[in-house]
């Protein structure tokens, strides 16, 4: 009896260990991850840059608002000077003044000040407790002017002239002009350094493009291998860069305006001291109005899309030169 021989039956090979799929490429993983060092990092650099344009641009409104009521005030205002003199009545020159004012087209008020007042204004530089009898000093008028009110000087200059012998009249022209001037280069200046910022965005996140581009260099072949253009991948950097540059956009903004309200508070405390006094003659009330708000928050924006944009352009050109 031939006893059949049976082959063993062979166990089938365990099956090849997959590899695991890089992290770009695994299911709802992002293309470009922005949680990296590197994106936090970017981050970060564009929270700060963001916060100093703001800053930059919240003092240039507020020297804008100031300057503004200042020269609406002095606008306001003139003021007529009456030097004594020796052969004649200080108190009857400046009666005399005060008339002629009160007669001028669209002069709302004329108050003259008294002796006392006039001193009282020398003590700044002077000091407290000097005799001031022995001393020339001349007496000021104020003048108010009606709202919209535009008189011609003219005469009444030619007319103090005539009949008040010392007497000068000043509308303030030179001050508001330097006011004006003076406003106009502080503004020019945040102007010139938030675009200096956004420059420094645009090439900070430059450079990190470049970096993730580096990075996932087999990740962009794969795509390309697979029928992907280089829109899409161009997008998919600009909306993984640009919600980025949103982020830090935010926080940095927001801190600015945290700042601001701190420093709104503060000098809101310090309103009755001598420090508040002059910090709110320079300033008001230290705080930006809703213009100021959202100019912040239009660069927030501004510094999200350039961040955005730069992306997109520098894939487009790094895949164009090396693809």
């Amino acid at each position: 009896m031939v006893k059949r021989r049976i082959a063993p039956r062979h166990k089938p090979a365990p099956a090849a260990a997959k590899r695991p799929l890089p992290t770009s490429l695994r299911r709802n993983a992002p293309l470009v991850p922005v949680d990296s060092a590197g994106g936090q990092a970017l981050a970060a650099v564009i929270a700060i840059l963001t916060f100093l344009a703001a800053l930059c641009a919240g003092g240039a409104e507020l020297v804008a608002t100031s300057s503004a009521q200042w020269r609406s005030d002095i606008a306001r205002e003139v003021t007529i000077q009456v030097r004594p003199n020796a052969q004649r009545s200080i108190e009857a020159d400046v009666d005399r003044a005060v008339a002629l004012a009160r007669q001028t087209k669209g002069v709302e008020s004329a108050q003259p000040f008294t002796k006392q007042q006039s001193e009282r204004l020398l003590e700044p530089w002077l000091g407290t407790g000097l005799d001031f009898n022995d001393l020339p000093v001349p007496r000021l008028i104020v003048i108010k002017l009606a709202e919209e009110a535009r008189p011609d000087f003219a005469p009444l200059r030619q007319s103090l002239k005539d009949q008040v012998p010392g007497a000068t009249l000043d509308d303030h022209a030179l001050w508001v002009s330097r006011l004006s001037t003076m406003a106009n280069t502080i503004i020019g200046v945040g102007v010139v350094l938030v675009t200096l910022v956004l420059v420094a965005a645009g090439l900070a996140v430059t450079f990190a493009t470049r970096g993730a581009m580096a990075g996932n260099r087999e990740v962009v072949d794969v795509l390309h291998f697979v029928g992907a253009n280089d829109d899409f991948i161009a997008k998919e950097f600009q909306r993984r860069f640009f919600n980025l540059g949103l982020r830090g956009s935010v926080a940095g903004a927001g801190a600015a305006l945290l700042l601001t309200t701190i420093l709104g508070l503060v000098a809101k405390s310090w309103r009755a001291s001598p420090t508040g006094d002059q910090i709110e003659a320079l300033f008001g009330a230290f705080s930006i109005s809703w213009r100021g708000y959202g100019v912040v928050v239009l660069i927030a924006l501004v510094v999200a899309l350039v961040t955005g944009i730069v992306s997109r352009l520098t894939v487009r050109r790094f895949l164009n030169g090396n693809g």
